[in-house]
């Protein structure tokens, strides 16, 4: 008899555990994958069944199991499910989600997005505004030079200051808009408020390199003028940025002009890297062949692997780089870097003879 009372106690205690794994597994399983509030699109199409939206789910990353996502589904009724675009966030359990699905807010719907592409310039930016609210790039352009906004955002960003109202400038915000994709819910989006999305993931890319840029005696101004520079000037290339920061740093330190053709195109308003002797005459103060130091302000959007590359900068004794033509592949380009201009027209001689230069 008291053998078979512990061998109940022993299968009840058996039961209880599993009934407590299964438990939390379960819970688990249709919790939150991550802790970061991080976005993920879903497109939830007509028609769908409450498993082939799990299934979408799933594809997107935000189920931590598919099993316990199909135990949810059975263990709760959703009858009036809607198809729509969304925005969620992977720090959303299966709970969160669904609700949303069943009794769908706005504020998670997707109506437009914007896209802002790396090494932009301003009235770029402006034409991609434009294409999702109901404003032509002009005024656009034209809202970000009004002089009270622009004195608002000092105030409300750690990293404008009164620079951006130089008269020089030739736009106020040029380089401060963050290169990314912005989902917008809002019905009817504002300049403002969609500014304010880029402004704000500035402040989040740029945060993290606040101690840095003091240690290098720079303002956010200066900084991001001179990454714009190094963004322009590397192209595709993501590996020459930190040697080409570096072509510029010493040029900084020893004083002399950064000549830098993508500067004085700027300053025509001209996209490319072919100038001429009379483009090089233009008095501006984005004509680094007129100006020593940097620009009076950036010339372009700056993504956060050109700030890391500026800020871990190659260091080396190299003063003058050109791309050209790679030898092995002409569809590719390389940088040639050289430590002085006797060595540098040698080069260029050298690629324009083997048929490397780029027009």
């Amino acid at each position: 008899m008291k053998n078979k009372k512990i061998i109940l106690i022993i299968i009840g205690v058996v039961v209880g555990i599993a009934l407590i794994g299964s438990i939390l597994f379960y819970n688990h399983g249709i919790s939150a994958v991550s802790t970061k509030d991080e976005e993920v699109i879903v497109k939830i199409e007509s028609g769908s069944s409450a498993s082939q939206m799990l299934d979408m789910l799933d594809k997107a990353g935000l189920v931590n199991n598919k099993l316990c996502g199909k135990l949810f589904l059975k263990f709760n009724h959703f009858d009036k499910l809607q198809a729509n675009t969304y925005i969620f966030h992977k720090n959303m359990s299966l709970s969160e989600i669904f609700d949303i699905i069943q009794n769908p807010d706005f504020k998670y719907i997707l109506k437009s997005k914007l896209t802002i592409k790396e090494g932009n310039t301003i009235p770029e930016v402006a034409k991609a505004f434009s294409e999702i609210l109901d404003m032509s790039d002009d005024d656009i352009i034209k809202a970000w030079s009004n002089q009270e906004y622009l004195k608002s955002l000092i105030k409300d960003y750690w990293f404008i200051d009164n620079s951006i109202l130089n008269r020089n400038i030739l736009y106020p915000l040029e380089g401060y808009l963050y290169p990314d994709t912005y989902y917008v819910t809002d019905e009817n989006p504002t300049l403002e408020g969609i500014t304010k999305l880029a402004l704000d993931m500035m402040d989040k890319k740029l945060t993290p390199y606040k101690d840095k840029m003091k240690e290098m005696n720079w303002t956010p101004h200066q900084f991001l003028t001179f990454a714009s520079i190094v963004e322009r000037e590397s192209g595709q290339g993501e590996t020459d940025r930190p040697m080409i920061a570096g072509v510029f740093m010493n040029r900084l330190k020893k004083g002399m002009l950064l000549q830098s053709d993508i500067t004085v195109n700027y300053a025509w308003q001209r996209t490319g890297v072919d100038v001429s002797y009379s483009h090089l005459e233009i008095n501006s103060q984005y004509n680094t062949y007129k100006y020593t130091g940097l620009p009076v302000g950036p010339i372009s959007s700056v993504p956060a692997t050109t700030m890391e590359a500026c800020l871990q900068y190659k260091k080396h004794d190299y003063f003058y780089f050109f791309a050209i033509k790679d030898a092995q592949d002409k569809s590719k380009t390389v940088v040639v870097y050289t430590k002085t201009y006797e060595e540098h027209t040698q080069q260029v001689k050298k690629a324009k003879d083997a048929g490397l230069w780029l027009d």
